[in-house]
């Protein structure tokens, strides 16, 4: 295959997946990492891609969302082991928020049973999931529901995350990054994890490392904001020093 060849072949993966990694792409290929490198190099230049720590990213996806589902069957080992990670970072008893998201689900299909939690959710399927769970006390948000993401968003949301205050928040994104912070490709879904931050004394953040370096369109919190980051072991050790010296404890499942 001529390099020409590769980059639109290259190019159309990333636009049908969202995203492209050096490593996959140099095993698909049978070509160095190098040769991907300067592959995504040369379509950076024409203006197709962002290049993001491991790979790239069409850019006419930055504000790109997938739906609930697509999202549901993207890097599910690590989310898994990013869930199970996650536990040692619930308070015995008390309050929590759970964020509408893939990763913040499988939390709440790990959470112990007969410890007496108040669940706090704007996420219908995180609500119904928990519902009539021994032990858990299920609080939805009510609000304008995202068919995107199941997510309660607007001014009822905003006017309820306004008045709670939990004992500690697990917080979903899209993209995460020393220099942007917390990003999403929503201004109102952005808006309510804004809030969820603030009514939080702990904020816990679940993103496996494809999120890492992939800015959006929508900042709702600095690195400051977090007191854990919990990730996966795919994470360089380099971009990990450089998340935890913007301020989180960062956990690699």
């Amino acid at each position: 295959m001529y390099g020409e060849e590769r980059r639109r072949a290259i190019l159309e993966r990333a636009r049908e997946d969202g995203r492209v990694e050096v490593a996959a792409l140099a095993e698909e290929f049978d070509v160095t990492h190098e040769t991907v490198r300067r592959d995504l190099t040369a379509l950076e230049r024409s203006g197709a891609v962002r290049r993001v720590h491991g790979g790239a990213i069409p850019i006419e996806r930055i504000g790109f969302e997938p739906a609930l589902p697509q999202r549901d069957t993207l890097m599910a080992a690590e989310k898994d082991r990013i869930a199970e990670a996650a536990l040692a970072e619930l308070p015995d008893e008390g309050t929590v928020l759970l964020d509408a998201g893939s990763t913040t689900r499988r939390l709440a299909e790990r959470l112990p049973p007969g410890r007496e939690l108040t669940v706090v959710t704007n996420s219908l399927p995180i609500a119904a999931l928990v519902s009539g769970r021994p032990g858990i006390t299920p609080l939805l948000i009510g609000g304008r529901v995202r068919p995107r993401t199941q997510a309660a968003v607007g001014g009822w949301a905003l006017r309820v995350l306004e008045e709670v205050y939990v004992d500690a928040a697990f917080i979903a994104t899209n993209g995460v990054s020393a220099e942007r912070g917390l990003t999403t490709p929503d201004t109102s879904e952005a808006e309510a994890k804004r809030r969820m931050v603030r009514a939080a004394r702990r904020v816990v953040l679940l993103a496996d490392h494809t999120k890492v370096g992939d800015d959006r369109f929508v900042r709702f919190a600095d690195l400051a904001d977090v007191d854990c980051l919990v990730t996966d072991s795919g994470l360089d050790p380099r971009l990990a020093d450089e998340l935890g010296a913007a301020g989180p404890r960062v956990v690699l499942a």
